[in-house]
């Protein structure tokens, strides 16, 4: 059983960068699809971006593409959100997931973070 935790969430202003990371701990995940989702409030969870065991393929959502980039440095057992550009409409709590396989689409994730808060003010 692999438990994820994230970090680096926090309040900051449209047009201001974050930096995510989730660690990873209990297993290996370094052969393994890794991914981040997001929810607002009363919105049903949505894709954010999902990466490779190798970090070679990287999927993004349409609504942060250009804007966030996911990487993993597999060393540490880590998968990083980098957001920039932020809009008042990425306000939600990310949540970090790993899948059980090499796959790294919404449907493979399987073990989720507890999440973080990420509020951008307008």
């Amino acid at each position: 059983q692999v438990q994820l935790v994230e970090s680096g969430g926090g309040l900051v202003q449209a047009g201001d960068s974050l930096r995510l990371s989730c660690a990873a701990s209990g297993r290996s995940v370094r052969w393994y699809g890794m991914g981040w989702f997001r929810q607002a409030p009363g919105k049903e969870r949505e894709f954010v971006a999902a990466i490779n065991w190798s970090g070679a393929n990287t999927n993004v959502g349409d609504s942060v593409k250009g804007r966030f980039t996911i990487s993993r440095d597999n060393a540490k057992n880590t998968v990083y959100l980098q957001m920039n550009s932020l809009k008042s409409e990425d306000t939600a709590v990310y949540y970090c997931a790993a899948s059980q396989n090499t796959g790294y689409l919404p449907k493979d994730f399987t073990s989720w973070g507890q999440g973080t808060q990420v509020t951008v003010s307008s």
